[in-house]
């Protein structure tokens, strides 16, 4: 009987945070079906997009397993205050997601530059993943740690909400502001 109760905790748990999650993957179709006219003006912008978005999920989906665990084990308290820990994952986070959003654009240039294709030039593409990569980072990293505390205070197992709340999270925030940089980028070179 302890099995099945289980099963039905997590799938209550869950089902609402997996149901807002669509809704953040419709957004972020929405989003990208706005940008096609940008990939003409910027090509190789559609190469970087679903890397961009799943590394925002391998690196942030890290560290909320590093906040489940650290509340799990008793060494991080569900609120906003001074701990080694958490501080250190979330500086660690920080620079991991802007250091790939930089290796994002050299490496989609390079690709492309070597495959013979169409790019917009190394600057351009480096610039949008930079500017999204600080925004989506800055974002990801208060947004989950808010969830995260939050559910656990009411009582919900934080190893049940990480991996929709990242992928919610970077796919939403992730294209706004890829989007957000495309504009911006398009502004500062004319």
């Amino acid at each position: 009987m302890g099995v099945r109760r289980d099963f039905w905790s997590i799938y209550r748990e869950a089902l609402p945070v997996l149901v807002v999650a669509l809704g953040g993957g419709l957004f972020a179709g929405l989003v990208l079906e706005g940008m096609l006219e940008s990939a003409e003006r910027f090509p190789g912008l559609l190469v970087m997009v679903p890397v961009f978005l799943a590394t925002r999920g391998n690196v942030y989906g890290a560290l909320g397993g590093r906040i489940s665990s650290g509340l799990h084990q008793g060494l991080i308290e569900p609120q906003f205050e001074r701990n080694e820990r958490l501080t250190n994952a979330i500086l660690a986070s920080f620079i991991n997601g802007i250091a790939i959003s930089i290796v994002i654009g050299v490496l989609s240039w390079v690709a492309l530059v070597l495959l013979g294709r169409e790019s917009a030039p190394l600057v351009e593409l480096v610039g949008i993943m930079l500017i999204a990569g600080f925004f989506t980072s800055f974002i990801m990293i208060f947004g989950l740690l808010f969830v995260i505390f939050v559910g656990y205070k009411y009582g919900h197992d934080p190893d049940n909400l990480v991996g929709p709340i990242v992928t919610t999270l970077g796919d939403v925030f992730g294209m706004a502001f890829l989007f957000l940089s495309v504009v911006v980028v398009e502004v500062l070179v004319g």
